[in-house]
């Protein structure tokens, strides 16, 4: 399981090492010595223990086990390292997704500064070079670098469906679904689709659009275990409870069979 959280200051030991450890192993490779020892001291205990304290700095766990680290600052993404023993896995790909997901709740860009072992990634990813840098360091030796910069779509609701799971609470009794379908939300901008099954549910699919408000209006259809396809249209409206899950009462209608309408109640579970 992934889980990528802020960092405290009992994980500066943790991220410390990966971002050292990182620049020592990979960095010879493309740069020489005086701007490998550049790297370790911009990069030094006493810089992220700064970020740190801001709430800058992120760390990514895998089944328990802290395999990466991002930091940004306003749209500035400042610093993403996966361990060396972790790279391949796609850690960096998940690390650089929370972070573009955070920076566009408040901008329509990120911007970064891509060192050679990284710009590859980055033009993976649809960033555009801006600007050509030159940094002298010690000895003559020039640290060479590449300003980058990205689109980023921004929410544009007041509520993102994606990624989420619910389950029904409440529902009529011409309904089909029940406790054990599990929902699970997609969302890309104004556009909404979901996948369900269980219960009497073997297949089923949502297609529709989402609101300025969070509500959504869409279709449905779906396979039960009677073999029998079921369709029908939903509008379903959010409220936000205490504990920060959504909850949401829905009026849907058959669109074939006897065409009758119903009222459900739906809940967002944990995610895994």
């Amino acid at each position: 399981m992934k889980e990528y959280i802020s960092a405290t200051t009992k994980d500066l030991e943790k991220v410390l090492n990966i971002v050292q450890t990182s620049i020592k192993i990979t960095y010879p490779k493309y740069y020489p010595k005086e701007v490998v020892d550049f790297f370790s001291d911009l990069h030094c205990k006493e810089n992220i223990k700064k970020d740190i304290e801001a709430g800058l700095v992120g760390i990514l766990f895998v089944d328990g086990t802290c395999v990466g680290t991002g930091c940004y600052k306003d749209n500035h993404i400042t610093r993403v390292y996966v361990a060396p023993e972790y790279q391949g896995n796609g850690y960096g790909t998940y690390i650089m997704d929370c972070l573009e997901k955070d920076i566009s709740k408040n901008y329509s860009n990120a911007v970064l500064d891509a060192s050679l072992p990284a710009c590859r990634l980055y033009i993976k990813r649809g960033y555009k070079t801006v600007d050509h840098c030159k940094y002298p360091v010690e000895n003559g030796a020039i640290l060479v670098y590449e300003v980058m910069e990205k689109e980023l779509a921004r929410n544009m609701t007041d509520i993102d469906y994606n990624g989420r799971k619910f389950v029904p609470l409440i529902n009529s009794e011409n309904g089909e679904v029940d406790g054990n379908t599990v929902f699970h939300y997609n969302q890309k901008d104004f556009d909404f689709f979901a996948e369900y099954s269980g219960g009497e549910i073997k297949t089923g699919f949502m297609v529709g659009k989402v609101n300025k408000a969070g509500e959504i209006d869409f279709y449905y259809e779906h396979l039960n275990i009677y073999d029998e396809i079921r369709a029908g249209k939903c509008h379903s409206v959010p409220t936000i409870k205490d504990n920060g899950k959504i909850e949401l009462h829905e009026k849907w209608q058959w669109l074939n069979g006897d065409c009758s309408m119903g009222e459900s109640v739906v809940v967002e579970q944990e995610r895994e």
